[in-house]
């Protein structure tokens, strides 16, 4: 029979976070996959768990993972951590478990704490439905095609960024999309725990003048949906009605069903727009 391979999240910064669970199971599986085994050791040695420790990171991924399956499929139980919070989540892990379900391996998750899911909570923004970004991409026209994307998102959304990129990164959001509300939220569950909540303007200029310290999540706000039809309504009113036709007919709609749709677009009645073009 193959072995387990068990994510286990590990504290973002309070060592009390981690889980009785956690700690069992890692003192309980043949070997621990460690995204860094430097700092990981530290951890280890606190709940002094004796278990044998093997580095599993982003530039070793495949080639380690491959090792880590055949040990997985020889009947090793394995239990991947990270520096920090839950494997998979903007950090290695993905990758393992597409292998594992593949090569038809079990994969459980020993839950716990998770960045983005904290800062969403205490953010005091809208956190029913929100979207996880990660960091935003170093490429630049990959990044500008995630920021595209942002602009229209309705979610609350949650972005990761290190201390010393953070005022350019909140430029970039501000110049992307607006001055919408933020929350700034560093060293989650540590000490110097904060949370500063303001417009991106705000924000922007307290943290160029305020240096911060410690990894930082970002939760924007979404667009509302009352702001997505003022603009659509606005690029409508740019065309005339025979344009607005146009661009329907163009995409293969009938001429009854795409003149509904101005309609409805501009706020009006269909015998308004018939009349319209008409004239």
């Amino acid at each position: 029979m193959p072995g387990t391979l068990y994510l286990c999240a590990t504290p973002i910064g309070n060592l009390e976070d981690i889980t009785l669970r956690c700690i069992r199971v890692l003192k309980e599986v043949d070997l621990i996959a460690a995204e860094d085994t430097r700092n990981s050791i530290k951890l280890l040695n606190h709940f002094e768990i004796k278990t044998p420790m093997t580095s599993y990171h982003e530039y070793n991924k495949i080639d380690k993972g491959r090792k880590l399956l055949e040990r997985l499929q020889n009947g090793e139980d394995i239990a991947l951590i990270t520096d920090a919070g839950t494997p998979g989540i903007s950090d290695p892990g993905e990758e393992l478990v597409g292998m594992c379900q593949k090569a038809e391996i079990p994969v459980t998750a020993v839950p716990g704490a998770a960045a983005c899911v904290t800062a969403l909570t205490i953010s005091g923004l809208p956190t029913r439905r929100f979207a996880f970004e990660a960091f935003l991409p170093a490429d630049k026209k990959e990044r500008q095609a995630v920021l595209e994307e942002m602009k229209t998102e309705t979610r609350t959304m949650v972005v990761y960024e290190a201390p010393h990129r953070l005022v350019r990164t909140l430029e970039v959001l501000l110049e992307a999309l607006g001055n919408r509300r933020v929350s700034i939220c560093r060293e989650l569950t540590k000490k110097h725990e904060t949370v500063y909540t303001a417009s991106a303007e705000e924000a922007l200029a307290y943290y160029a003048e305020h240096a911060p310290r410690g990894e930082c999540v970002i939760v924007i706000e979404g667009k509302s949906r009352e702001q997505i039809r003022a603009g659509e309504r606005a690029r409508w009113e740019e065309m005339s009605v025979a344009e607005h036709m146009d661009y329907y007919l163009g995409n293969g709609m009938e001429k009854k069903e795409a003149m509904k749709r101005v309609a409805r677009d501009r706020g009006v009645g269909k015998r308004e727009i018939y009349q319209e073009l008409l004239g």
